[in-house]
């Protein structure tokens, strides 16, 4: 990858959809007790979120997260306060979305949101966990590592990768964010953050490959 590529070439692109397919856990949707939606740039995720409440599928919802490089010229006050403000002005009741404002990682979006939850007497035995497409696998193993009581489903907005790539507007941005999830689902369970996922062969492959090119922004140091 050069300093100037904007676009990725046929073989990246084939190596990033196959990461982006893995990181996806394709549950199937259903009632829980409570959605976690985890904060980032994104705001699709709350208006996501907001649409699960909406539905039916939860009765409350908890935004989680303070701000990071990439959120927080866009969120100034955080992830979480934007996040519900959001959802808010989509219909869904202010007194139906909590937040948790300070969690700077998502083992701490796990771990804070639980004590928000436990301090406003709820405690759920299944939370809808959502959060952008390629950070579900990351999350799924991070809540069953940080809150192995509770039952996870995950969920995040149905787009294709071409949509996705399309809808964000920089396609360098978005493959360095796959490979750095993909690195962090490979290195966390090491660390004792989360929980070990299988990691098929060609994906390991795929994230090589991508590494060797150079996208390698987003990888732990």
């Amino acid at each position: 990858m050069t300093d100037t590529q904007q676009a990725l070439t046929e073989d990246q692109w084939r190596n990033a959809k196959l990461i982006w397919d893995y990181h996806q856990m394709h549950h199937q949707l259903r009632v829980c007790d409570v959605a976690i939606g985890l904060g980032s740039h994104d705001l699709r995720v709350a208006a996501f979120t907001a649409g699960l409440y909406l539905q039916g599928l939860v009765p409350a919802i908890v935004f989680t997260g303070g701000n990071s490089p990439n959120s927080a010229a866009r969120f100034p006050r955080g992830e979480a306060v934007h996040f519900r403000e959001h959802a808010i002005d989509l219909g869904v009741p202010a007194d139906a979305v909590l937040i948790e404002p300070d969690a700077a990682n998502t083992g701490q979006n796990i771990a804070f949101t639980r004590d928000v939850l436990a301090a406003a007497g709820i405690t759920p035995a299944s939370v809808l966990l959502t959060a952008m497409p390629y950070m579900e696998r990351r999350a799924f193993a991070t809540c069953r590592k940080v809150w192995p009581e509770v039952e996870v489903v995950c969920a995040s907005e149905p787009l294709a990768f071409d949509d996705y790539l399309t809808a964000l507007g920089d396609e360098v941005f978005v493959t360095n964010m796959l490979v750095g999830d993909m690195q962090r689902v490979i290195e966390y369970p090491r660390l004792g953050f989360a929980v070990e996922q299988d990691v098929p062969e060609d994906v390991h492959a795929a994230y090589r490959a991508l590494i060797h090119d150079g996208f390698t922004t987003r990888l732990l140091t």
